[in-house]
């Protein structure tokens, strides 16, 4: 299993940056985490090779959800052709919409914002979240399959509900946070994984309630569930400084690999540790 960050900034893109957003593909499957805004234009890079086979946004924050208009715009027009005998743009059956996985509540928040640009003249390309997305609100403790990805998420500790999620691909596991606080829901849904991909948004504990990890927190977690290796992400800066000072404060608590995910370098996932329950 391979994952390519798109995009690693916790708010908006910066310094050429994007949002979050992550590719997880195997050589069977192709899964996108998370469509923070910026990310939509580094995906496409990817999208004349492999199709996507899912989509599965954490939760409704811009930083996390705001390019699924633009990649579902992309999608689309994959997905639409010229009738040679009207001239009109009509569906090709034969290519599917990709499944797209979102937090309860979420799709009517997306209706309503492809319905802020309409297209009069061709109403087909409006139609980004039935026709080139088969959208599926999920609940935490939900699983699923994707060719062969396995699926868990769960309900992790965030202002806006936020699901982690667990992928399986044969002894490869990966457990990604998208945002959340201290919980004890984070170690177990890590339990023995391969690669940890967490965030590591502040340098001084939350005591807001908003939800977010500092880098030793993220070590903590990544400690007690004992998983091979941590992934660092979800940054307030693009400073490498900064960055660096999380990965050495995460290092000092947890004693396996501790990287920083960085836009468009492929990390290869970490093989799961132990057996552990669905």
């Amino acid at each position: 299993m391979q994952l390519t960050p798109l995009g690693v900034l916790a708010g908006m893109p910066s310094s050429g940056q994007g949002s979050s957003g992550y590719l997880v593909q195997t050589s069977a499957s192709s899964l996108l985490l998370d469509a923070g805004p910026g990310t939509a234009l580094t995906l496409s890079r990817y999208l004349d090779d492999r199709p996507l086979d899912a989509v599965f946004i954490s939760h409704q924050h811009s930083d996390h959800i705001y390019d699924l208009l633009p990649l579902g715009k992309m999608l689309l027009g994959r997905r639409l052709h010229r009738d040679e005998r009207t001239g009109e743009l009509a569906v090709n059956e034969a290519v599917a919409a990709v499944p797209l996985f979102v937090p309860r509540g979420a799709l009517k928040a997306l209706v309503t914002l492809a319905q802020l640009f309409p297209v009069t003249t061709h109403p087909l390309l409006d139609r980004s979240f039935d026709l080139a997305f088969d959208v599926h609100e999920y609940e935490p403790g939900e699983t699923h399959t994707v060719n062969d990805l396995a699926l868990r998420f769960e309900l992790l500790q965030h202002v806006s509900p936020n699901c982690g999620i667990r992928i399986g691909a044969g002894d490869d596991s990966l457990v990604y946070t998208g945002d959340t606080g201290v919980t004890d829901a984070l170690p177990a849904l890590a339990e023995g994984a391969g690669t940890l991909l967490s965030e590591s948004t502040l340098r001084e504990t939350d005591r807001s309630g908003h939800g977010h990890l500092t880098a030793t927190e993220a070590a903590d977690a990544a400690r007690a569930a004992g998983v091979a290796e941590l992934v660092l992400t979800h940054f307030s800066s693009t400073d490498a400084a900064d960055h660096a000072w999380h990965r050495d404060r995460a290092a000092r608590i947890f004693a396996g690999p501790v990287s920083i995910a960085q836009p468009t370098i492929p990390l290869t996932v970490a093989a799961t540790q132990k057996k552990v329950s669905a």
